[in-house]
């Protein structure tokens, strides 16, 4: 049994703060569905189940309350997951695996955060919040995201320039990009907000966050929400328009190098598939820093004039837990023919990778 995806959706990405900043996790989320279902063709009751990955909400199964805001039936009781950052791309991981093992037949998965409406979190007897919680169990092993991409830069010998024209060219080609069929449009934006003209000039002055890693070649924090429609095949032979699901894989690495973990990711979910890194017409590879993502581009051996074509992280924002899904909702809207593929790392050392064929 095969899974295919038939339709995409997600919202615009709006820096934290910005034009999402007091929307609830299902405000973000409740539209995409409804306009996945309607897009697709697809009767709310013939929903089975909804995966949803959600890093910095407060908890309380977020998939099953996006599920019942939605209007899909009771019986639809919601899987909330936490990968980080991999978590919008494993939640279609789970769905596939439903699909084919016949547990489900239509399955709504990918993510929603609200980085603006993230709840402060305290350690018993600390004084102050903290923003980021530990990745690994080992206090001397557990470096900050951003200290440990300017460490993969420093050991790579990528510069602050290499990392600079990546985001320039990030920007460039998210302005000429045609997001028109990706995105439902809520507050009034149907464009991601951080998208604009970064200049080199513009992108050396800065400011520095760790090493060479810069406030230009690192994703801002944002918000919104990314979702597919993963159905057997069955389902997928009513519809006009469905990429199959070839293989996906989320494989951990080295915990305190999370910026390399994809590329093992990638090289198992090809050659499980048989499939070469020339073959691939798109790739979406996730930005969440400039280093990682060239450190990935070049250790999987993709063209990187096939990856991100239509901008990246850096152009757009991370909303953590739905950014891997964004990754595949851009996929399936630009894959007209073939295969492409869409990978993401994640802290703590965790690469996932999905192929999808038209």
């Amino acid at each position: 049994m095969q899974a295919f995806v038939i339709a995409a959706k997600r919202t615009a990405v709006m820096p934290r703060g910005g034009a999402f900043r007091a929307l609830s996790l299902e405000e973000l989320a409740v539209p995409v569905v409804r306009a996945l279902l309607d897009v697709a063709g697809i009767e709310p009751g013939a929903v089975d189940e909804v995966v949803l990955s959600n890093v910095l909400g407060p908890g309380g199964n977020p998939a099953r309350r996006v599920a019942l805001a939605a209007g899909l039936p009771e019986r639809v009781a919601g899987l909330s997951i936490d990968r980080q950052c991999a978590g919008g791309l494993d939640a279609l991981l789970i769905a596939r695996g439903m699909v084919m093992a016949g547990l489900a037949e239509v399955v709504v998965a990918g993510g929603v955060e609200s980085y603006s409406l993230r709840p402060e979190r305290r350690m018993p007897g600390a004084a102050l919040p903290y923003d980021e919680a530990p990745f690994t169990p080992w206090p001397d092993r557990n470096p900050g995201m951003s200290e440990a991409a300017a460490a993969l830069a420093l050991r790579l010998g990528i510069s602050r320039a290499q990392q600079d024209l990546w985001a320039v060219e990030s920007h460039r080609k998210a302005q000429t990009a045609d997001l028109s069929g990706e995105i439902v449009e809520i507050a009034g934006v149907v464009r991601d907000g951080f998208t604009r003209h970064l200049s080199p000039a513009l992108a050396a002055r800065a400011k520095v966050v760790a090493g060479s890693v810069t406030a230009a070649n690192a994703a801002v924090a944002a918000d919104g929400a990314a979702l597919v429609l993963v159905v057997s095949e069955r389902v997928a032979a009513r519809v006009k328009s469905a990429a199959r699901m070839v293989g996906g894989v989320t494989l951990g690495g080295v915990p305190w190098e999370p910026g390399l973990a994809p590329v093992a990711a990638i090289g198992e979910v090809l050659a499980k598939a048989a499939v070469r890194p020339g073959d691939l017409k798109l790739a979406e590879v996730m930005e969440a820093y400039a280093v990682q993502a060239i450190a990935c581009v070049e250790g999987a051996g993709l063209d990187p004039a096939r990856v991100n074509t239509g901008g990246g992280a850096l152009a757009r924002g991370h909303p953590v837990g739905a950014s891997g899904a964004v990754l595949a909702v851009r996929l399936f809207a630009d894959l007209k023919r073939g295969m492409g593929l869409a990978a993401i790392a994640a802290a703590g050392g965790i690469g996932t990778a999905l192929v999808l064929e038209r």
